[in-house]
């Protein structure tokens, strides 16, 4: 067996970034920017007023001077002319400095008497002046690769890039194999369950910027895994879900290698997750995954999201891991590295007591998984633990 971070590095060794695609600002949210773009305009175009209040020279912004207004500035509609010494202009926020000005009085500071103000207080000289250029100039880079967020967006707007180069969306195979599995809706039969690992997969790849394709549900026969995988070859990662432990009716690995089947490594240690496979079919990039369902889903979060990250063109590196203290005490852990449900609340790391990998109750509980060492010792209320979000 090999460890987690072994594992990644395996799996870091399938893959490569799938290279880039063109498209518009509004669709651009939650990919990642394959290279990086530059402003096309300053940021504000001019300097522009911070307040409602009124313009001028900065000269004149003394204690008790008195100005003449002679116009008004607004968003969207600039003043003009030009502003002489003793002369004021009406201004609103967002406004273009007139031509002039250097300085705004904001309007609680002014005495205002017809055609007149009188400045109360100066304030200081610019501080409510946005200067041309302050939020970014033209030229100034968003640099890749990142995730554009939200954020992002806004300013990529604001720089007037409509068109933006982002990573292609992988395409990804998910494969259920079992003769005991019906999908969703269907009528099972007495001896069968439900598919929930795909359908869980197909949505943590769809948030992680996959382009998940599920495939009908392989029997335990070699016929039926062999036309899966054939259905399979135009995607650029394969992952199966069950049949990749060592009993009877786990074919995975023997019909994957009768098709071609390069393997890179199996088995991993960890709970859960350990019968884990990698290694490429047909020049495709393939993991095998347990078929316990709690199993799949924690493997998808440690091994499968990065995986995606880096085919986006994201840094190949694991899952961020954060500190935190137990709420209560647990007991010492097993040989192999656990990724245990968890409840991240208050600051505080809370385990459940069921780890059975069948519990996707528990699963569906938890927003963390807090990871123990190999034979890490019991630990105290308390005590810091390293942890995974979840979601």
């Amino acid at each position: 067996m090999i460890t987690v971070h072994e594992a990644l590095d395996a799996l870091f060794a399938l893959v490569s970034p799938l290279g880039s695609e063109d498209v518009p600002l509004r669709s651009a949210a939650g990919r990642v920017l394959a290279r990086d773009v530059y402003a096309t305009r300053n940021q504000p175009p001019f300097a522009a007023s911070a307040m409602d209040g009124y313009a001028l020279d900065r000269r004149d912004a003394w204690l008790g001077a008195t100005l003449t207004v002679i116009g008004e500035a607004a968003a969207g509609h600039r003043f003009d002319g030009t502003v002489q010494r003793g002369q004021a202009v009406r201004i609103f926020t967002g406004a273009p400095l007139p031509a002039g000005t250097d300085h705004i009085e904001i309007q609680e500071d002014v005495a205002r008497n017809g055609a007149s103000i009188t400045l109360n207080d100066p304030g200081a000289p610019g501080a409510y002046v946005r200067p041309a250029g302050g939020d970014f100039r033209a030229g100034d880079a968003v640099t890749a690769p990142r995730r554009l967020s939200p954020q992002d967006i806004a300013l990529l707007a604001a720089m007037s890039i409509g068109t933006i180069p982002v990573g292609r969306r992988p395409s990804v195979a998910l494969i259920a194999t079992g003769d005991e599995l019906v999908m969703p809706g269907e009528r099972p039969k007495p001896d069968q369950i439900i598919a929930s690992n795909t359908l869980g997969l197909d949505a943590m790849l769809c948030a992680a910027g996959a382009a998940p394709r599920l495939l009908p549900i392989a029997k335990d026969n070699s016929g039926s895994l062999a036309s899966a995988f054939r259905l399979a070859r135009t995607a650029d990662l394969i992952v199966t879900v069950g049949g990749a432990s060592v009993g009877d009716h786990d074919l995975v690995a023997t019909v994957a290698g009768t098709v071609g089947m390069e393997q890179s490594f199996y088995k991993v240690a960890m709970r859960p997750g350990k019968p884990l496979m990698a290694g490429r079919l047909g020049g495709i990039p393939m993991i095998g995954l347990p078929g316990n369902p709690v199993s799949a889903m924690v493997c998808g979060e440690i091994f499968l999201r990065p995986v995606i990250d880096a085919m986006l063109g994201l840094p190949p590196t694991e899952r961020p891991r954060f500190l935190a203290p137990l709420a209560h005490d647990i007991q010492e852990n097993g040989p192999r590295e656990h990724y245990m449900r968890a409840q991240m609340e208050d600051g505080t790391l809370s385990v459940f007591n069921r780890q059975d990998s069948a519990l996707l109750g528990v699963l569906a509980q938890a927003n963390a998984l807090a990871i123990r060492p190999p034979k890490d010792p019991a630990r105290k209320k308390g005590h810091v633990l390293p942890f995974v979000p979840l979601g």
